[in-house]
Parts: structure tokens; C-alpha cells; sequence
């Protein structure tokens, strides 16, 4: 795992057969600028030569703050160390916590998400059939105009009436989350494994014992849970787990971005006091909520391993997922 503390940018233009070309690539560094910018450098003279001998590969890196598919190290600020764990504030300002060995698995509700975009789509699919039978029939565009909002506007009565657009109740839906859990302790009886809800399902963290991303066994957990398959991805590049510690913004109330955009760290000295200033307010506004609420501890409860221990005391406090407050 890499969290880097300082960053820098090297560019190399040159003619090359006549044609000017220009690359780019970052360089980072926990020792110092110097530092960071001769890596630069070096990982840009490195794509230059690759490119010029006529390797395809992109002559600019993109700016995130957690570029896992490409493996770059984490690019975020610091906001706390303990042991080998490292907190950073993600690019839309929410703290996380960042582990190279204490194994996070975050399992989505079956049936969750899209379905509230499928059932719009559906309504206004019907809407637009409504209008072409109204225009065609009367060869009337004004009528097939109104035949839309009228078929639109039904469609969408309908659907709030209906309630919430969720195939299942809650309840059905968390107990199919559970139930993946359940199959990978059958397979696992040694296994200790605490469970969170999150506002999407729930989290899983493995406290017997230690893993690398990049364990077979991590691997046959991600599946069997149903893990993002981004997420899984970006854990064996960044060769590390994550999980989220405070509210995402817009669930508690803050729909302003963090400031600049986009919040990839570093920014630049004369741009800090906003960043501080919308920090701030995040953060007093975060304090009303969990990021997740512990539920139960399944498996082989007696065994912890040390490591986890640590990360399990330190995740809970900043969560606050023994407080009773609102998810977010």
C-alpha cells in the first residue's frame, strides 16, 4: 500500500520524426518534493523511450484520487496514521480508511440502486408509445405532444403511489445480503467475520486473520459476497482494502463539491483556505451521522487476529457505528 505524501509532474517535449511529441507521468514520494519530482522524471523519461520505440501507451496521466485500474498509488490527503493504516480524505471529501491486510468487503443489497431509473424509463417509454399512437392517429403533433405529458405525468403518479420502487422490503433484502455471508462461513467455520449495515447493504470485516488483496482467499470471498468488481480490482493494484468513515456529502446535506475541483491533493497553496473552509463545514455537518452500524459477529468469534483488532477499534470509533446516529 502507497499513500504517498508528496506528489509531482514531469513533462518531456521532443521532435521525434519530424513530430512533436509530449508525455507526462506523476512521481511521488513520503520523503520530500525533490524527491517526488526526480521520480517524475525518471517515470517520464521511462514512457518517452517506450513510446518514441512505438509502445501504445497514453502520453498523459490522468489526475485521480484513486486511479486503482492503473495502479498509481493512493492520491489523497492524510489525515491520520495509525500503524499501518492510513485515513485520507477521498476526492468528494469524505474520510477513508486505508489497510494493506485487514480485509473489508462491502455487499451491496440485491435489487438495490437501479431500479428507481429502471421504473422512470419504463414510465416514460410508455409515454413516448402513447404519443406516437395519439399523432399517428390523429396526424396530429400537437396531439401526440400532449398525449406525452399526460402518459408521463399518469406514469409517474402511479409510481409514487406504488411506493418505494424496490422489488423487496428492507428486510427481505438484508437478509439475502446476510445469507451470501452465511454461505461463505459454511464454507469458512473457522472464519470470524463482523457485520455493519451501510446505507447500501453491508460491510464485512475479517478479524481471524490478515490477507493480502492479492490472496486466492480474498479472491473467493469478493465472489461469493458479491463485492464491486471495481473495488476488488483496485484492491489487488493499490495492494490495500478500504472502507468509508464518515458520511458521503450529499447525505448529509452538503451538495456543494469540495472545493477546488477536482479534490485531488495536492492543491496549490492559494486554493487551500477554500478547501479548509468547505473541510470544515463538512465535517460539523458529518458529525450527525454514521457511515455504518454495527449488527453481529458471525463465525469463530473467539478467534481475532491482533492486526484486525487495531483496525476494528479504529474503524468503529471513527464510523461511530455504535452510536445509534442516521446512516449516511
Amino acid at each position: 500500500m502507497i499513500v504517498p505524501r508528496f506528489w509531482a509532474e514531469g513533462r518531456i517535449q521532443e521532435r521525434v520524426a519530424g513530430q512533436q511529441v509530449t508525455v507526462r507521468r506523476f512521481g511521488w514520494s513520503d520523503d520530500s518534493p525533490v524527491a517526488a519530482q526526480f521520480h517524475a522524471d525518471q517515470r517520464t523519461r521511462e514512457a518517452f523511450d517506450r513510446i518514441v520505440a512505438g509502445e501504445k501507451l497514453v502520453r498523459r496521466e490522468r489526475k485521480m484520487a484513486y486511479n486503482g485500474a492503473d495502479g498509481v498509488p493512493i492520491r489523497e490527503e492524510i489525515v491520520e496514521r495509525r500503524g499501518d493504516s492510513i485515513v485520507t480524505r477521498n476526492g468528494y471529501g469524505a474520510r477513508c480508511l486505508n489497510t494493506p491486510d485487514v480485509m473489508f468487503v462491502d455487499v451491496d443489497f440485491e435489487g438495490s440502486g437501479p431500479r428507481g431509473s429502471a421504473r422512470a424509463l419504463m414510465v416514460i417509454g410508455a409515454a413516448v408509445i402513447a404519443a406516437l399512437v395519439a399523432g399517428y392517429a390523429t396526424r396530429s403533433p400537437m396531439a401526440g405532444a400532449a398525449a406525452f405529458l399526460l402518459g408521463a405525468a399518469f406514469g409517474f403518479w402511479r409510481a409514487r403511489s406504488a411506493g418505494p420502487p424496490a422489488a423487496q422490503d428492507e428486510d427481505d433484502r438484508l437478509a439475502g445480503a446476510r445469507a451470501r455471508v452465511e454461505r461463505l462461513i459454511q464454507e469458512h467455520p473457522d472464519w470470524h467475520l463482523r457485520l455493519y449495515r451501510t446505507p447500501a447493504g453491508l460491510r464485512v470485516l475479517a478479524m481471524h486473520d490478515v490477507f493480502a488483496p492479492s490472496d486466492a482467499a480474498v479472491t473467493d470471498a469478493f465472489q461469493m459476497l458479491g463485492a464491486d468488481k471495481v473495488y476488488a480490482r483496485m484492491c489487488r493494484n493499490q495492494h490495500c482494502f478500504r472502507a468509508r468513515l464518515s458520511a458521503k456529502p450529499w447525505r448529509a446535506g452538503i451538495h456543494e463539491h469540495l472545493r477546488p475541483r477536482p479534490g485531488v491533493w495536492p492543491v496549490s497553496p492559494d486554493r487551500l483556505a477554500a478547501r479548509d473552509a468547505w473541510v470544515a463545514r463538512y465535517e460539523k455537518a458529518a458529525e450527525r451521522y454514521a457511515a455504518c452500524r454495527y449488527l453481529e459477529s458471525v463465525g469463530d468469534t473467539l478467534k481475532v487476529h491482533l492486526n484486525a483488532l487495531t483496525v476494528q477499534e479504529l474503524h468503529d470509533d471513527r464510523t461511530r457505528a455504535h452510536s445509534g446516529l442516521p446512516l449516511a
